[in-house]
């Protein structure tokens, strides 16, 4: 069987001791421990601290960074880097691998992210369907706000609380 990836998206804001970056940080660990591979975009805050918990665990981590940005490589903890020309071709690649999804708080990067994810899942275009999680309440305002115009948009993705019910979830879902 092969190993699941989990794509995570997240804020490149967090610093190292923020609760965020915490949060990053265990649920990467515990996919590690759970036998995940995880996947983000490479490089600072909470793509950081995910793979820094993941490799910390023993985990595989896969860094997908995008050479416009211009940046000189991924993080300290990414394993293998996948490098795209551009932000479209990044985001397609992180989607394209992911089994799936982790949604973190995040700024508008997050958001493009999470939107991808979110239509493509909502429309069908997915099959079979991969799992789209959100930790925390970040996210909570802007999904009661699309199930104003759309209520079945909440049947796809789901929302917990921690790092823990995140993976406990992954786990029922490959059960």
């Amino acid at each position: 069987m092969n190993q699941k990836i989990i794509t995570i998206f997240g804020t490149s804001k967090a610093k190292e001791g923020d609760e965020i970056f915490n949060l990053a940080y265990e649920f990467g660990r515990l996919c590690a421990e759970a036998g995940y591979a995880i996947a983000n975009g490479g490089y600072k805050g909470t793509m950081m601290a995910a793979a820094k918990g993941a490799k910390e665990a023993g985990g595989k981590t896969i860094g997908v960074t995008c050479s416009a940005f211009g940046k000189k490589g991924p993080n300290e903890f990414i394993i293998d880097n996948i490098i795209t020309e551009n932000l479209a071709q990044r985001v397609a690649k992180l989607v394209e691998i992911g089994d799936a999804y982790v949604v973190l708080p995040g700024g508008t990067g997050t958001l493009l992210e999470l939107a991808e994810i979110w239509e493509s899942a909502n429309k069908g275009f997915v099959n079979p369907a991969k799992p789209i999680i959100l930790i925390n309440d970040f996210w909570k305002p802007l999904v009661e706000l699309m199930a104003k115009d759309d209520p079945g948009c909440k049947n796809c993705i789901m929302q917990v609380e921690n790092a823990e019910k995140a993976v406990q979830v992954l786990k029922e879902y490959w059960k």
